[in-house]
C-alpha cells in the first residue's frame, strides 16, 4: 500500500467498467431554487451539457463552479473532463490511451482528483491527479478490484469485489473494519456526520434499503427503502436525499415515511435518470441520462 497523500477511500463496484461503455449517456443540467427539503426544480430549464453518441457519465462537483465527470471518446477510452460553469469550458484532467478513468471525485485535502482507473492489464485501482496537472499517483498498490468511493476523515472505505464481495473501511494497512457485504451501486457520506450510507442489494422486484454505518461509533442504522428499479442516490444536506426513477426525481427526508416527486425531465432523445451531482453554490442539479 502507498503512503495516503491526504486521505484513503470509500468504495464499491458491481459491474466491470467495460460495462459502462456499452450505451451512450450524456449529462443535462437542470436549474433549482429553495434549499433542503424545499428544494424545487425549475424542469423547463434542463438542457443538455454534453450531448455526444458515447459515455459522458458519473459526475461531481469538485468546487462551486467546477464539475468533474468520465468521458468516453471515440475509441471507447475514458479520461477525466472538467467543466468550469463560470467559462463554459471543457478540460481534459486527463488523456491516457492505456487506460481509462471513471468516477472521479475531489479528494478530502482538495489537492487531487481521485479515478478508478482500468489499468492495461485490466487491474482495477484507485489513482491521484494532481489538481496541478503533474502527473498521476497509484493511491493503493495491494487493494483491488475496487469501485465506487467516497470520503471520510482522510481515510478510506472499500467495495472489493470477492468471494463474496466486501464493504470496508480502512483504518490503516491492514486495519480493515467490515461494514457490510450485500450491497447495491451507491455510497455516500452522509453530510456532517460520520456515516458512510449506501442502498442494500435489493430482492427481485424490490427497492433496494438505504442504510448507515457510523465510523466513530459503529452504530448502524436501516433509514429508508429506495425508490424501485433506481440503483443511485445523493444527499442534498445531512437531512434530504434525491433518487430517480425514469426521468422523474424524487426528494425524501431520510426520517420521512414516503418520498415526494419534484418533476419530471421530458425529452424525445434522452431517458432513465441514474447518477446526479448538486451543486448549492450554482443552484444546479445535474444528472446522467442514457440516449435512446
Amino acid at each position: 500500500m502507498k503512503k495516503s497523500f491526504c486521505f484513503t477511500l470509500i468504495s464499491f463496484l458491481v459491474s466491470a467498467f467495460s460495462g459502462f461503455a456499452q450505451s451512450g449517456t450524456d449529462l443535462w443540467v437542470i436549474s433549482t431554487s429553495g434549499k433542503g427539503g424545499k428544494l424545487k426544480l425549475l424542469t423547463e430549464s434542463a438542457h443538455t451539457l454534453t450531448d455526444r453518441p458515447e459515455y459522458d457519465n458519473q459526475p461531481n462537483f469538485i468546487n462551486e463552479y467546477q464539475l468533474v465527470f468520465s468521458a468516453a471518446d471515440e475509441n471507447g477510452n475514458h479520461d477525466i473532463i472538467v467543466y468550469n460553469f463560470e467559462s463554459d469550458k471543457f478540460t481534459n484532467l486527463s488523456k491516457t490511451s492505456d487506460r481509462s478513468e471513471f468516477s472521479p471525485s475531489i479528494t478530502d485535502c482538495g489537492m487531487y482528483i481521485a479515478a478508478l482507473v482500468m489499468e492495461a492489464d485490466k487491474k482495477q485501482r484507485i489513482w491521484l491527479y494532481p489538481t496541478s496537472f503533474e502527473p498521476a499517483e497509484l493511491l493503493y498498490d495491494d487493494i483491488e478490484p475496487v469501485g465506487y468511493y467516497d470520503w471520510y476523515d482522510n481515510k478510506a472505505a472499500m467495495f472489493v469485489l470477492g468471494e463474496p464481495n466486501k464493504l470496508v473501511y480502512a483504518r490503516g494497512r491492514n486495519d480493515l473494519v467490515e461494514i457490510d457485504s450485500a450491497i447495491d451501486r451507491t455510497i455516500k457520506k452522509r453530510p456532517k456526520t460520520s456515516e458512510i450510507t449506501y442502498i442494500s442489494e435489493p430482492s427481485e422486484g424490490q427497492a433496494g434499503i438505504i442504510k448507515s454505518y457510523d465510523i466513530e461509533n459503529g452504530n448502524r442504522e436501516v433509514y429508508l427503502t429506495g425508490v424501485l428499479g433506481s440503483h443511485d442516490f445523493i444527499w442534498l444536506d445531512k437531512n434530504h436525499l434525491l433518487m430517480a426513477s425514469g426521468n422523474e426525481i424524487f426528494i425524501r427526508k431520510y426520517n420521512s415515511p414516503e418520498w415526494k416527486s419534484l418533476g419530471e425531465i421530458n425529452s424525445d432523445t434522452h431517458e432513465n435518470i441514474t447518477r446526479m451531482a448538486y451543486s448549492e453554490d450554482l443552484n444546479v442539479l445535474v444528472v446522467a441520462m442514457n440516449r435512446k
